[in-house]
């Protein structure tokens, strides 16, 4: 037996923010939404991925945000991500803390910490 891999991570959100999701996660971040199998979609929430990444957000009726966990997102072009998060509105904040990255951590539209790192 051997681990081989993460599927996807899941995050939670509050019930009928889906459009604020999608506006962050795919408008923002460039993931596509995948549509949850039908009975799984009947509670709301959403899917979000790309080639390497899966993140579904899950509603969550007695929702906090995630502000210590989180997903650690490698990307290429932390820059650019930076200045388009900060356009729309949120505050990434960088961090210097890990050799050999760049990285910043940045909250979602529901206050889940994200760390965003680029490989020096």
């Amino acid at each position: 037996m051997r681990i081989l891999g993460i599927d996807h991570v899941q995050l939670a959100m509050p019930a009928g923010e889906e459009d604020e999701a999608r506006s962050f996660y795919a408008g923002i971040l460039g993931l596509t939404e995948m549509p949850k199998p039908p009975e799984l979609a009947q509670r709301g929430g959403a899917w979000f991925e790309n080639d390497r990444v899966k993140i579904h957000l899950g509603v969550d009726p007695d929702f906090r945000p995630a502000r210590k966990a989180h997903p650690g997102i490698l990307v290429d072009g932390l820059t650019e991500l930076c200045t388009a998060l900060r356009k729309a509105g949120y505050a990434p904040v960088p961090d210097s803390g890990l050799p050999g990255y760049a990285r910043a951590f940045v909250d979602d539209p529901f206050g889940n910490r994200l760390e965003l790192l680029e490989r020096s």
